[in-house]
């Protein structure tokens, strides 16, 4: 009898044994034959720019066979309307207005609000030197003023109508294989295990990118030794608010952007010790610290007011416009507290934008100081142009991401991106110093530009592209 039980006993661990090693052979050889799915383009972070790019590229008629994916690590996008404003907001210029227009996003912005933007003023707080754009400068809104929630709730709504675009939320990347030949295609490969190969990789996922990082590029970049300060203000009565004040203070501009007539959101770059002082204030304390930063008085100095008294006769001898009275913004009477944010600044960007299969777009390219409003519009334009050439590739019958167009993109957006990404570096250090003759240069740069309607035009114009 104990020599029948020892028999069964050995048999019994022998077949679990057995039955253990056919468990992880089984495992094994599922996983070794764990198959790939195949998109011809796969869009890397689903934010605004993201977003935008995959409605764009899925509504694109010469694009219709293409299967699209677009992976967010975020949860989909829920925005509801509320009496509060949203602290993050963006200043779309005409050229990103006419992108939103053309797939249908516009029609649920405007549906619920946004803020056009008619008249700018921008001046200096030490040398009062002013420069306006109004309808008189141009016949075109300077801007609009939208919250970016309601601007994804928008794109998300003319997604959902797209069968041709797949979207994976709360995924995390594990790694990114890029090919070293045209023959061969991207793989992107997931915490969870699961992997995706594409023809053409686009990256959407900002400063940063994870796919530039993989890639290899140089990303020339530093910091400003300053916080942005957001929130969401309440003016002390309705007005007609259709105007954008910037004002130049030793520490860095402020700026008010209008949200209705009651309202207006914030941006205040400044030292981040002033930042930190700032955040810390209550209510009260807070409204008046804005509106004592819009409306000080700062001590004139004798050589800058009279150097610019001289500047203005030299522009009156030639019959120019020579007003240098600016209007005041309303006043602040109340903030939101929960609005109240702060975020570093800095400046990036990427050496290259391209390589074989893979394309940077937006944040993952280029960041800019928040100054002049162009950092998200800069990505729209990549946007566009990343549209129109990749239609006209597929149109010509040339292959997906064909190294070709890539280079063409990355020429025409480095030859508009660079340029001005080093105009906003360059205003950033102009308006950084008290020193005298800095002072008095950018001073005579605004006076003279204010004078010139032209001129003023031109920089509408680039702005807006």
């Amino acid at each position: 009898m104990a020599k029948y039980a020892m028999f069964t006993l050995q048999n019994y661990l022998k077949l679990k044994q057995c039955t253990k090693c056919n468990s992880n052979l089984v495992r094994y050889y599922c996983s070794a034959s764990k198959q790939s799915e195949h998109y011809d383009i796969v869009i890397s972070g689903g934010g605004m720019i993201g977003s935008t790019l995959a409605c764009t590229l899925g509504k694109n008629t010469k694009l219709s066979n293409k299967r699209i994916l677009l992976l967010e690590s975020g949860k989909p996008i829920k925005w509801t309307a509320k009496e509060k404003y949203s602290n993050r907001v963006s200043a779309l210029n005409q050229n990103t207005y006419n992108l939103l227009s053309q797939i249908g996003a516009w029609k649920h912005i405007s549906a619920v609000r946004s803020a056009p933007v008619q008249d700018m003023q921008v001046w200096d707080a030490i040398s009062d030197a002013v420069i306006t754009f109004n309808r008189d400068t141009s016949s075109k809104v300077v801007a609009h003023i939208v919250e970016n929630g309601l601007l994804l709730d928008a794109i998300a709504k003319e997604l959902s109508q797209l069968t041709n675009v797949h979207i994976r939320n709360e995924v995390k990347i594990n790694k990114y294989s890029f090919p070293q030949t045209s023959a061969q295609e991207v793989t992107i490969e997931l915490e969870n295990g699961e992997v995706f190969t594409c023809n053409l990789l686009l990256g959407c996922d900002g400063f940063n990118s994870q796919v530039r990082q993989s890639m290899g590029v140089t990303f020339v970049s530093w910091k400003y030794d300053q916080k942005a300060i957001v929130a969401t203000l309440k003016f002390s009565e309705p007005v007609k608010n259709v105007t954008a004040w910037q004002r130049f203070l030793p520490t860095g501009p402020i700026a008010l952007l209008p949200l209705s007539e009651n309202y207006s959101s914030l941006v205040w770059c400044t030292s981040p010790d002033l930042a930190d002082y700032t955040l810390k204030l209550n209510e009260e304390q807070f409204v008046n610290e804005v509106n004592e930063a819009l409306w000080k008085v700062y001590t004139s100095n004798s050589i800058i007011e009279e150097s610019t008294k001289t500047f203005n006769k030299f522009l009156e001898w030639f019959q120019l416009p020579t007003s240098n009275r600016q209007q005041l913004p309303p006043k602040i009477v109340e903030v939101d507290k929960e609005s109240i944010a702060s975020f570093p600044l800095g400046f990036g960007h990427a050496t290259r934008y391209i390589a074989e299969g893979v394309v940077l777009v937006g944040d993952a390219a280029h960041r800019v100081h928040p100054l002049a409003g162009q950092g998200v519009n800069l990505g729209f334009g990549d946007v566009a142009t990343l549209n129109e050439l990749l239609g006209e590739a597929a149109y010509s019958g040339r292959e997906l991401g064909h190294i070709s167009d890539l280079r063409e993109y990355e020429t025409r957006r480095q030859r508009h991106n660079v340029p001005t990404m080093i105009a906003i570096d360059g205003l950033h250090k102009l308006y950084n110093t008290d020193f005298l003759p800095v002072v008095l240069l950018r001073s005579f740069g605004l006076q003279f530009t204010n004078a010139i309607n032209p001129l003023k035009m031109a920089f509408i114009d680039h702005a807006g592209k």
